[in-house]
């Protein structure tokens, strides 16, 4: 069957594997349709993402189809369209057992620590299923990138009301503002690229886009929004290490700050400009299995929106020649979907 392997950073092939067995017991075989290209992938390829491990498999935004189960498996069918919860946690360690299950001590992520999507067929644990049949497979592809988003709200306990900045508005970006909304914050952005900025306008109507700037002029816009207050809530989603340390001073007295972003370098910023205004950091991993039916709902009943999202679609066939060019990614791309068939 058809699979893509990163072998190292930089290096990519594709080859032919062998067809997976029958599943075990509580696991379900499943067919890939899409797979959505995160900036995990791409941090993968590069050999920046600090979780990645070689050789591997990538994907793990997907939109699959059950064509098996295994011994005790009751709630997926064979036919059923799924997005998969890509987290493979253990359920026994301190985390776990707190329902924490995102932050894992053993967890193990496909398409980053195991094998992931990239590949016609695998076998899964069937409770990381999550049917919605109602949906396209490109949409249950990004079922996952909005859980990210979502928790991300969820950490900060985002209120009807409050101003909420998105630093950074790729997909991560978009998918914590789609919640933000969702929850009835008032919202602005932020960003380097006016296209992104635009494009939050155009799709989201929102009229504060802030282009962040050397001097610091940016406070002007920040201040007339918020009263010269601050955000209550601002969700870095840059993986930028400078962008990461320089965002509390975007923050309210008593605002939270939520990472959301991941970056291998330091943080660095003064401790009086967190302790004096008691900014909460609030580092965010992952997302939780209830989030993926919440946004299934969502999306089924046209509350959230997928189609702006996806911009430029890929065959399989294609990604050895192609996948290099999304490091860079053309002025409006915002999400890349691989068709397996």
């Amino acid at each position: 069957m058809k699979t893509l392997y990163f072998d190292e950073p930089k290096k990519i092939r594709t080859t032919q594997t062998d067809t997976p067995g029958d599943p075990g017991p509580g696991q379900a075989q499943v067919k890939t349709h899409r797979v959505g290209v995160c900036g995990t992938d791409l941090g993968g390829y590069m050999g920046k993402m600090p979780f990645f491990k070689y050789p591997r498999i990538p994907g793990h935004e997907l939109g699959v189809e059950v064509v098996a189960v295994g011994e005790g498996v009751n709630n997926v069918k064979v036919g059923d369209k799924c997005a998969i919860e890509p987290y493979m946690n253990c359920g026994k360690c301190y985390p776990c057992l707190k329902g924490n299950g995102n932050c894992c001590i053993n967890l193990e992520v496909i398409g980053v620590m195991s094998d992931g999507g990239l590949r016609e067929r695998f076998n899964i644990r069937a409770d990381k299923l999550h049917v919605g049949n109602k949906l396209s497979y490109e949409q249950l592809a990004l079922v996952e990138t909005l859980a990210i988003g979502c928790h991300a709200i969820d950490r900060g306990n985002v209120q009807e009301g409050d101003g909420v900045l998105i630093i950074g508005a790729g997909p991560i970006g978009l998918s914590a503002l789609e919640f933000a909304k969702v929850k009835g914050a008032r919202l602005a952005v932020m960003d380097l690229s006016q296209d992104r900025l635009d494009f939050c306008k155009k799709t989201y109507g929102i009229e504060c886009g802030i282009v962040p700037e050397k001097d610091g002029s940016e406070m002007e816009q920040v201040n007339a929004f918020t009263d010269g207050n601050g955000f209550s809530i601002v969700v870095d989603a840059t993986g930028h290490n400078g962008s990461m340390s320089n965002a509390m001073r975007y923050c309210a007295p008593t605002g939270g700050l939520v990472y959301v972003g991941i970056t291998k370098q330091d943080l660095v910023f003064p401790h009086i400009a967190i302790h004096k205004p008691e900014v909460t950091i609030l580092p965010s991993r992952n997302a939780l299995p209830k989030d993926f039916p919440y946004i299934i709902d969502l999306i089924e009943k046209g509350t959230i929106n997928t189609a702006p999202w996806i911009t430029r679609r890929m065959a399989f066939d294609d990604v050895l020649e192609q996948f290099a060019e999304l490091i860079t990614p053309a002025p409006g791309t915002i999400k890349t979907i691989i068709e397996m068939n």
